[in-house]
């Protein structure tokens, strides 16, 4: 392939990428200690629609939204889904909560209480009909289930409880719909969590069918975990769902994704190139909160770095690569992959915004819009969403 060919072939890649927004991103956060408020937060999940709106109309990229229930809980869920459209958007991924009423202080799904398992439950199947309703093809599930002390409960009975209303939400899912299971190592469960990991996710889904498949969150990893190689082997067992894109430095942080580590970001695109994943139907939303930057350009600036990430990876010579891996020229085949990240590709992606009729430059782009001014003046009154609501 000549250097032509081949930055048109990456041009192309990154065109037919898209980035969902998560609506919570829009609202509201911060630390366990305190929540910060900042003007012009949405109230409404139609105000965060069109916030979300304004994202991929900078970026071109980013044409889907996930929801939370309930904190996007609406009384007609096909008009959200209309407004959606409208504004250039679909609904994407349906993300449940069982994590935040008072009943869940020992488990939802996982509870000893028969009572609390049913109403864990009846969440998870009507975030279903919701999906029905918006045509959402995802339901995104992850469960703060799990104890703080040994003995608190029976660890392989919690197994069997969660497996049972895995079962359950499954036989519920429809033609097109899948179920997409998260994992994560501690927090707020600290001896032992229910789901703690991509082999107890795996596990699951495999026992479940082809309809279940695991979502990688970036942050939810003991430190130095070598996450590509996680994302290499599901995509090889053809079980990877997608992704919580967020950066961390310490736990689960949600920062900016890229932020903390690029070349991190790097490696994981380059696995999900090699091994199909970009072409198949891999989920690449974005999971963060953002408590003392401004919110819509530090999403903006997120999908950015996802869009930079995979634009070096679809840029490593996969030929001398390779050649290199196959004569055992360790210092070649990483100068293979350093070459392709050491790479400036920011003139490139911006070229393929302005080819998709978005901004080269989006951050600027936002600034000199005013639409920050513009809804910081319009939204006064009413409740700001947030953690919660």
């Amino acid at each position: 392939m000549t250097g032509r060919s081949a930055v048109s072939a990456v041009k192309n890649a990154l065109k037919s990428q898209a980035v969902e927004t998560p609506s919570w991103a829009f609202g509201n956060s911060g630390t366990r200690f305190k929540v910060f408020t900042q003007p012009g937060v949405p109230r409404t999940p139609q105000e965060k629609l069109a916030d979300a709106a304004r994202v991929h109309a900078h970026t071109g990229v980013a044409p889907t939204v996930a929801l939370h229930i309930p904190w996007d809980r609406v009384d007609d869920y096909g008009a959200l889904a209309a407004e959606a459209r409208e504004l250039g958007l679909r609904i994407g991924a349906i993300n449940s909560n069982v994590f935040q009423d008072d009943d869940y202080k020992l488990g939802s799904v996982t509870h000893p209480d028969a009572a609390v398992r049913r109403k864990a439950l009846g969440h998870l199947l009507e975030c279903v009909d919701v999906m029905d309703a918006t045509g959402s093809g995802d339901l995104k599930l992850w469960f703060s289930d799990g104890t703080n002390y040994p003995g608190q409960d029976d660890i392989s009975a919690r197994q069997g409880r969660l497996a049972e209303a895995l079962a359950a939400v499954y036989e519920r899912l429809g033609e097109g719909q899948r179920m997409l299971l998260e994992y994560k190592l501690f927090e707020p469960a600290f001896y032992a969590t229910d789901v703690p990991d991509w082999g107890t996710a795996y596990a699951h889904c495999l026992k479940l069918g082809e309809k279940a498949q695991v979502v990688v969150d970036t942050g939810h990893h003991a430190p130095g975990t070598n996450i590509e190689f996680i994302v290499a082997l599901l995509l090889r067992e053809g079980k990877l769902g997608g992704f919580d894109f967020n950066s961390r430095f310490y736990a689960d942080d949600d920062l900016m994704a890229g932020a903390a580590d690029p070349f991190q970001l790097f490696r994981i695109m380059y696995e999900v190139i090699k091994g199909g994943g970009f072409t198949a139907r891999t989920a690449f939303m974005l999971d963060q909160c953002h408590n003392i930057e401004e919110k819509i350009p530090a999403i903006i600036r997120s999908v950015m770095n996802v869009q930079e990430a995979t634009a070096k990876a679809l840029l490593v010579d996969a030929d001398a690569l390779d050649a290199a891996q196959r004569s055992g020229d360790v210092l070649a085949a990483n100068a293979a992959l350093m070459d392709a990240f050491n790479t400036d590709v920011r003139p490139l992606v911006a070229k393929v915004r302005a080819e998709l009729g978005a901004d080269a430059d989006p951050v600027a782009a936002y600034h000199a819009s005013g639409y920050g001014e513009k809804i910081v003046a319009e939204r006064i009154g009413g409740t700001q969403a947030g953690w919660g609501a």
